[in-house]
């Protein structure tokens, strides 16, 4: 099966600054943000993402790592902050694809076992087959694909690319 690049390293580049730009600007009044991403591509764009709301803005920016297996959604989830860090703040949970929603779905529920001030959530590719009620709040891209594609995002020191397989 050939792989087609959809998001080249410049595309993901200004895809997560304009991300980074949204989410200032949806958390303009905050003086504190947590940006939770999903290992561990959500994590590698939630850095990347802090990196840049560190250029634009103000704001304090903290990261946090959302360790779960996308495979089994029911295992336990663990962060690499406790909740007393995030609870009341500002979150934005990261991760690199949307598909079924299922992955976020049960990354949000951990989250809301604590009280929050303001809950939102970010993705590179939004693939548009959601079968649970997840709303991304802010995306890369929107793809429309059938259901045997299959989206790739690879980030690392050498290559910054999305694929649709």
């Amino acid at each position: 099966m050939s792989k087609n690049i959809i998001l080249n390293s410049k595309d993901i580049e200004n895809k997560i600054r304009r991300i980074a730009y949204q989410i200032y600007e949806a958390n303009v009044d905050e003086t504190e943000i947590i940006i939770a991403g999903i290992e561990k591509n959500g994590s590698i764009l939630a850095q990347h993402i802090a990196s840049e709301l560190k250029k634009i803005s103000d704001l304090k920016v903290e990261i946090c790592k959302v360790k779960m297996n996308k495979n089994d959604v029911f295992e336990p989830i663990t962060t690499s902050l406790s909740p007393e860090k995030y609870k009341n703040k500002s979150i934005v949970l990261v991760d690199d694809v949307l598909h079924s929603g299922s992955t976020l779905m049960y990354a949000i529920k951990h989250f809301l076992d604590v009280p929050l001030k303001k809950f939102k959530t970010a993705v590179l590719v939004d693939r548009n087959h959601k079968r649970f009620p997840v709303k991304i709040d802010f995306k890369g891209i929107s793809l429309s694909t059938s259901l045997q594609n299959h989206v790739e995002v690879v980030l690392s020191d050498t290559t910054n690319e999305a694929y649709l397989a």
